[in-house]
């Protein structure tokens, strides 16, 4: 390695105030919302019901467990809205699981107000409760849309679960998922025209405020921006490079692309009009360094969503929703860094080293891949690392076991291994790119190695 790139010496910008501001007051929203919830409930009579009066103690729990799994489903909803602000300071993974975990205690505190409410009703008509869940659940007023929304959001949960996610295709869980938004448009008008926490001017005030509030979240960032921004850029398709027998790139061009304000290290939903799905977006980081007109990604063959985009036609009108994602240089906290990738984790990577500030000896990539013909830009990261100084650790090989993050040619343990190819990774940043299961291994020997939590920057790929 012959040459030398001179650096300044100044550091990424730090996240502004705004972003943490904003999700700041996004998570306090969540809690007021929460116990303003159950302050409704206890102000109707909810804890005399509870405590004072035992006979109504099925009645008032199925009360407020519906009000908790429709509070918490508004804000599954409004997490995952898209918010800019939002997703620059907690990072679309983090805020998809919290989106996850709110969906799943919703879901079982629905079942718990199902099941409460169908018990109550069968105490009552015990010789007649056929006829009793009858009227419950079909014949009382609007009580058939809930039950209809009901078993669409059990569907959409069912199918979440990681066992049965494994069985579907990307397309066919995101087209399923998108059922969930229809279901509590169902379940909806029996809480405003029959709920009796519904019924008063403030508390109107408040449930309407939710509702519409996560409503106009959705159609702005989901649905305006990205069509208003897909509309200024004009991004086509310029043209499709196989990399590997699996893995190809799209370049990308448009109009004015640093207006996007793109970071290395980002995504976008891209949405390839033209070609069959197109209504399904599906995400894929950037893999160069983004410039004034032309983006590049890079796709794994894997899934109907990328064997459509292998075949597009140069000239395909693109839509995008985006940037999105937080594992950027301006997460840095040090000047070293070592980045860990596996299979087509090395895309986001690929492009924190082209631009990334960083001097000869300050950055260590460690490339985890299964064989040499199915690694991604051996090419240019060797060029990369002749020009820039980069330390590259090449790990080719079948996974030594679904608890480790090395090959199974590799001798030593999963922390004495890092620790030897990178002694100082405790006084590094580390970023991590890879399948969720050898993320978790990878975060596990940073961590016994002594990588402190806010120094490790990760991002799976899985859905």
């Amino acid at each position: 390695m012959t040459a030398t790139v001179t650096l300044h010496r100044t550091r990424s910008a730090a996240p502004s105030w705004v972003p943490q501001l904003v999700a700041d007051l996004m998570g306090l929203l969540a809690i007021a919302a929460v116990v303003v919830t159950t302050w409704i409930w206890a102000r109707n009579g909810g804890l005399l019901q509870t405590f004072v009066y035992p006979e109504y103690l099925l009645e008032s729990q199925a009360l407020y467990t519906g009000l908790l799994s429709q509070v918490l489903m508004i804000l599954m909803v409004l997490f995952m809205a898209r918010i800019p602000w939002v997703e620059q300071s907690w990072g679309h993974d983090v805020l998809a699981r919290r989106h996850k975990w709110l969906g799943y205690a919703s879901f079982w505190l629905a079942i718990a107000h199902t099941l409460l409410f169908a018990y109550n009703r069968v105490e009552r008509e015990p010789s007649e409760w056929a006829g009793a869940l009858l009227h419950l659940f079909v014949t009382d007023p609007w009580m058939l849309w809930a039950t209809i929304g009901t078993l669409l959001i059990v569907a959409v949960v069912v199918t979440s679960i990681q066992i049965a996610r494994r069985r579907l295709r990307y397309e066919s869980w995101h087209l399923l998922h998108l059922y969930s938004y229809l279901g509590m448009a169902f379940v909806v008008p029996h809480e405003i025209f029959d709920g009796t926490h519904f019924h008063t001017a403030w508390t109107q005030i408040f449930w309407w405020s939710l509702y519409f509030g996560s409503l106009a979240a959705v159609l702005i960032w989901r649905v305006a921006l990205p069509l208003w921004v897909s509309w200024r850029h004009r991004l086509v398709v310029d043209e499709v490079i196989a990399e590997t027998p699996s893995a190809f790139s799209i370049v990308l061009r448009g109009r004015r692309l640093d207006r996007l304000r793109t970071k290395s290290g980002q995504f976008f939903i891209f949405r390839f009009l033209g070609s069959p799905g197109w209504t399904r977006g599906n995400p894929y980081s950037i893999s160069a360094a983004p410039t004034r007109d032309d983006l590049r990604i890079t796709l794994e063959a894997g899934g109907d969503g990328a064997v459509r985009a292998r075949n597009l036609i140069p000239g395909s009108r693109v839509l995008i929703e985006g940037p999105y994602g937080t594992m950027t240089a301006a997460r840095r906290r040090h000047p070293k860094m070592v980045m860990l990738a596996a299979g087509v984790g090395i895309t986001p990577f690929r492009a924190l080293l082209e631009d990334s500030e960083y001097g000869p000896g300050e950055a260590t990539l460690i490339y985890r891949y299964t064989n040499h013909e199915h690694a991604i830009f051996l090419a240019e990261l060797s060029e990369l690392a002749e020009r820039r100084r980069i330390e590259l650790v090449f790990l080719p090989g079948r996974r030594r076991d679904d608890g480790s993050w090395l090959p199974a040619d590799v001798d030593g343990s999963d922390v004495d291994v890092l620790k030897t190819l990178v002694p100082d990774i405790a006084d590094r940043d580390v970023f991590a790119c890879g399948p969720v299961p050898w993320l978790k291994a990878v975060h596990r020997a940073a961590h016994r190695a002594g990588v402190k939590a806010r120094d490790f920057h990760e991002e799976d790929y899985a859905w």
